[in-house]
């Protein structure tokens, strides 16, 4: 289910809203990296910034999703949803993963911007990430036949392990992760609706 045996090409065909997810992560963050003169208004203005959502600036609300302030943040989301992502996808479809996807990560969003500072920043796809978890959980609590026993203790290890540590590794927007988690759940029920038990995909992947 989770393993990845498709070559660049093939992976890009089969699910190309994580290639290009992916793709914005990586791009964007060479352009800050190599500073390339319109990296710093484009950060100015995509960055997740509570006062300037305050101030009307609603875009903030998603924009950060694609921004990564560390390397190894934007290659620990990358990879998460290379392996999360595609059975997700496969399994929804493109339009509904998105909404899954965009919408998990605008909970986590507007969660931060009332939770905490009004001079709080932020940026990254970790709140989106967790949605993806919630859709999982959604699963695994109320759609048993749809995954195998043994992914679904794995992906219960998973989440279990994500938000152990988003509760205690420093510097982790703890409120993104838990309403990602939160928002993904929220919205499985609604797109998971054509969903049916022994789904050939999922189980013999």
């Amino acid at each position: 289910m989770f393993a990845r045996m498709e070559n660049a090409h093939t992976f890009f065909r089969f699910y190309p809203v994580v290639s290009i997810l992916v793709a914005l992560h990586v791009v964007i963050w060479f352009t800050f990296f190599l500073r390339i003169p319109i990296a710093e208004p484009l950060w100015e203005k995509m960055i997740g910034f509570n006062a300037a959502v305050q101030n009307g600036e609603y875009w903030r609300l998603v924009s950060p999703l694609v921004l990564h302030v560390r390397f190894e943040h934007m290659i620990i989301n990358s990879i998460s949803l290379i392996l999360f992502g595609p059975a997700l996808e496969k399994m929804l479809g493109k339009s509904k993963f998105l909404i899954l996807y965009i919408g998990s990560g605008i909970c986590a969003n507007i969660a931060t911007f009332f939770v905490l500072p009004a001079m709080y920043s932020h940026a990254g796809a970790s709140g989106a990430i967790f949605g993806l978890f919630g859709m999982y959980g959604y699963l695994i609590v109320f759609c048993r036949d749809i995954i195998e026993t043994q992914h679904a203790r794995l992906l219960f290890a998973v989440i279990c392990i994500s938000l152990f540590i988003s509760f205690t590794a420093p510097n982790v927007n703890m409120v993104a992760h838990l309403f990602g988690f939160l928002g993904g759940g929220i919205i499985a029920p609604f797109i998971s609706s054509h969903l049916h038990p022994h789904q050939p995909f999922l189980l013999h992947r």
